[in-house]
């Protein structure tokens, strides 16, 4: 198979190699948004890349299963909800319609299965009591915690060290310093609610699910034990991926995840962008001034992933080639007024194939359309619609 892609855990570009087993169906498994605010462009850039991949598996033969869960139940909606005065799922319901209507309009293949969190408590609680179970987990405090010591593959995904690792679950929610936990990187598989909080029973008393926890359930009730992809933006490499492998894998017995695919992240006048930092830019503000196809290829403009900055003139710039690319597959020459028509691209979608096959490589890709637009091509439309972009 010719599609190679970087694998976090691998730390190299490797062939993309989905189970034979499956008969031709490549499993995915995306996560999802917090449904407390509206989807920005690093969201979108994200979900732009595995989107790209997809197409190009199916333009390979390939089939697609993508499953991209909805965390509708954790810290930070519970925290804005209580900040709005309204229901954490009447928020959620509201952010999830939004964050549709975006998505579709920059034209991603809508997911497989798109469940929420809420509806896996069953799971979750199973998938606990096996990691309980086989001796990697402990009550305290009310709580349930991983215990990594017992886990000599944690680290494995990130290749992180300890002192790295503390310093980004301290960031990221992580609270190392948790009187109730053996070690400072055990983490939260069940925790107990506050008086104002959602609660469900369990045989450790009412709570809620970890924030990990959920992805591991979700996965193996949807997809299996083992996915080929799994993917997210590198923020998500520790805490979240690095302890959902451990769990799930400490659960089952298997291997959770075949290519770890990560993007990288977007930041807005040199800054990370963040709801944090409040320097987000939305993407329902941009679809109300450009086309959603200029959108689109301005966040194809830039390699999956690294990190890149935003800028206004991007989508301006994109707007530019949309419409070269449009005269083009109309048979314009550059410059002659709608009249004439150019001479084909000859091997041109198959260029642009060998650019997503190279660690999907959309920049080149770009430019490859650039160039036939020189002489107007059929093909251009053929490409442009490997990639997703109405022409």
């Amino acid at each position: 198979m010719p599609l190679q892609l970087y694998d976090t855990a691998r730390q190299a570009v490797v062939p993309f190699e989905p189970a034979a087993e499956r008969g031709g169906t490549v499993t995915m498994y995306t996560c999802g948004i917090t449904p407390y605010d509206a989807a920005h462009l690093g969201h979108a850039s994200t979900y732009l890349a595995y989107d790209v991949v997809r197409r190009r598996l199916h333009d390979l033969g390939y089939r697609t299963k993508l499953v991209r869960n909805v965390t509708d139940v954790d810290d930070d909606i519970l925290r804005k909800a209580r900040q709005l005065g309204v229901y954490y799922l009447d928020l959620a319901a509201e952010e999830i319609a939004r964050f549709s209507a975006d998505m579709g309009a920059l034209g991603l293949l809508p997911a497989d299965v798109e469940p929420r969190a809420t509806s896996a408590v069953p799971e979750i609680l199973r998938c606990i009591g096996a990691v309980i179970e086989r001796g990697h987990a402990y009550e305290s405090g009310g709580a349930v915690y991983f215990d990594v010591s017992s886990w000599p593959d944690f680290g494995s995904v990130s290749h992180y060290g300890a002192q790295e690792m503390l310093a980004l679950a301290r960031e990221r929610g992580g609270n190392p310093d948790d009187p109730n936990k053996r070690g400072p990187l055990d983490f939260v598989l069940w925790q107990p609610s506050l008086p104002s909080e959602p609660a469900w029973s369990s045989r450790w008393g009412p709570g809620r699910p970890g924030w990990h926890i959920e992805c591991s359930a979700l996965v193996l009730r949807e997809l299996g034990t083992t996915i080929d992809l799994h993917g997210g933006g590198s923020d998500l490499i520790f805490p979240h991926h690095e302890c959902e492998a451990a769990q799930s894998e400490a659960a089952t017995g298997e291997k959770l995840v075949r290519h770890w695919v990560h993007t990288g992240m977007a930041c807005y006048e040199g800054t990370k962008m963040s709801k944090s930092l409040g320097n987000l830019v939305f993407v329902h503000d941009l679809l109300k001034d450009w086309e959603p196809a200029a959108v689109r290829l301005s966040l194809l403009a830039h390699r999956y992933r690294e990190d890149w900055c935003w800028e206004g003139a991007l989508v301006a710039e994109a707007a530019d080639r949309l419409d070269r690319w449009r005269r083009a597959a109309r048979g314009e020459r550059p410059g002659a007024g709608g009249s004439g028509v150019g001479g084909p691209a000859t091997g041109l979608l198959e260029e642009v194939r060998a650019a997503l096959d190279d660690d999907l490589d959309t920049p080149r890709a770009l430019a490859l359309v650039d160039a036939a637009t020189g002489g107007a091509s059929a093909e251009v439309a053929a490409a442009a619609a490997l990639l997703g972009v109405a022409l």
